[in-house]
């Protein structure tokens, strides 16, 4: 790094730089059924160089990868075509963030365990569920990881930050003489907890089974449909993106600042972007400009309060203080609660094929691979359904429960009731 900044700094051709540098420490296990087949470790440095040259009124920018391999003339020479490359670029220009230093590992226990010996214990979490007459976990693939970004700039940023994450890759099956039946599982956090782990996969153990078991309903249904984190996440981020500055600046915004997006009476949608959040592998204290990152409250009681998002478009919209692209979204709790939630028939989705959410088209809908069907004091699974809904009816009397949890990069209630949405 010191070598590549000596060089950057003396290079005529350029008016600013920024250096990424990623180095992800791995150890990675793969299972087939209880039988470790392959362990891998890895380690491997990634360093990208931007350069940015002004041209008249306008400012461009382009990238390059650096390899230890490379000598200096080597690096000179990606200089000048990434500087003769940027002097083709013509945008807006804006001022690369200022000075500042930080060394910072956000908080985990992960790093408290020898890689084989946390590996090991994980394992032994997931093979723990692994109980479940005619079921079987078909393979088992985990990955832990230790990602250390150093971002440098030209104008005095000096940045690294390390986080510690778990993914575990799971196929939960279930077989009978006839057919089988897998579903797959995609589970990350940065704190290790046995108990958890067990209580995820047990879970898809018998969400396979019922899988298995599930049929499609014989006719369509009007009916209230329950949202688990996942999904929940997905329409959070929709409406996260019409709040940013990339997307106000380029008019691809739909909503402004005083815009209520829920005129019923349902729970109100308190939507927050932060850069840290306990447990979630999105969590950063910079972002890829190596800018801070400022929390930033963009829906209060339902009405768009704010807008976030990278510095350079921040600059372009004249902001002052830009909060920096926030990775992380909290969603603040609502008041439903389970025994509210039985009191009509409902279904709860547990796998989709992908949610999808249209602003524009004021649509939410999607494919339902697995859910229960309440009704009648009875819990079916079902399979092969579809589900649709205006999507200005579902956020104006959407309920969200009080209980929360966090998945990826989201904090925020684990069940989203949508009344009224048609399932065939």
């Amino acid at each position: 790094m010191k070598k590549l900044k000596d060089i950057l700094d003396n290079y005529s051709g350029i008016d600013g730089y920024r250096v990424t540098e990623k180095t992800v420490l791995s150890y990675e296990l793969f299972f087939v059924h209880r039988d470790l087949e392959t362990v891998r470790s890895t380690d491997t440095t990634s360093t990208e160089v931007t350069v940015y040259v002004n041209h008249g009124e306008f400012e461009g920018e382009s990238a390059f990868h650096v390899f230890k391999s490379m000598t200096e003339d080597d690096i000179k020479a990606k200089i000048k075509s990434a500087a003769a490359r940027a002097s083709l670029v013509n945008n807006k220009p804006y001022e690369l963030p200022g000075k500042g230093e930080l060394t910072a590992e956000l908080p985990t226990n992960l790093d408290g365990y020898e890689p084989k010996t946390l590996g090991r214990m994980i394992a032994d979490a997931v093979y723990d569920a692994d109980d479940t007459e005619g079921g079987s976990i078909n393979a088992l693939e985990i990955f832990i990881y230790r990602d250390t970004t150093r971002v440098v700039n030209s104008r005095g940023v000096d940045k690294k930050q390390t986080v510690n994450r778990v993914m575990i890759e799971a196929i939960p099956t279930f077989t009978d003489e006839k057919q089988s039946v897998e579903l797959y599982e995609d589970y990350r956090f940065t704190v290790f907890d046995k108990e958890k782990i067990t209580a995820e996969i047990r879970e898809k153990m018998k969400e396979v089974a019922d899988r298995y078991r599930a049929e499609k309903p014989g006719k369509e249904l009007l009916i209230n449909v329950v949202l688990r984190p996942f999904e929940t996440a997905a329409l959070c981020g929709q409406l996260s993106y019409d709040c940013n500055y990339r997307s106000i600046y380029s008019h691809a915004n739909l909503h402004k600042e005083g815009d209520d997006l829920q005129t019923g009476d349902g729970d109100k949608i308190n939507l927050t972007m932060r850069g840290v959040i306990e447990g979630s592998e999105n969590s950063a204290f910079f972002d890829a400009d190596g800018a801070p990152l400022s929390d930033k409250q963009i829906i209060k009681d339902g009405v768009v309060c704010g807008s976030y998002g990278p510095v350079r478009f921040g600059q372009y919209l004249g902001i002052k203080e830009p909060s920096g692209n926030l990775g992380c979204i909290e969603l603040g709790a609502g008041t439903l609660e389970d025994e509210e939630i039985e009191k009509e028939p409902y279904i709860e989705c547990v796998s989709m094929s992908g949610i999808q959410i249209d602003l524009y088209n004021d649509y939410i809908g999607g494919e339902i691979r697995l859910a229960y069907l309440h009704e009648n004091g009875k819990t079916t699974p079902v399979t092969g359904i579809s589900m649709s809904a205006k999507l200005s009816n579902v956020l104006s009397t959407l309920r969200l429960s009080k209980k929360t949890d966090v998945v990826r990069n989201y904090k925020g209630p684990v069940k989203l009731l949508m009344k009224g949405v048609s399932v065939l």
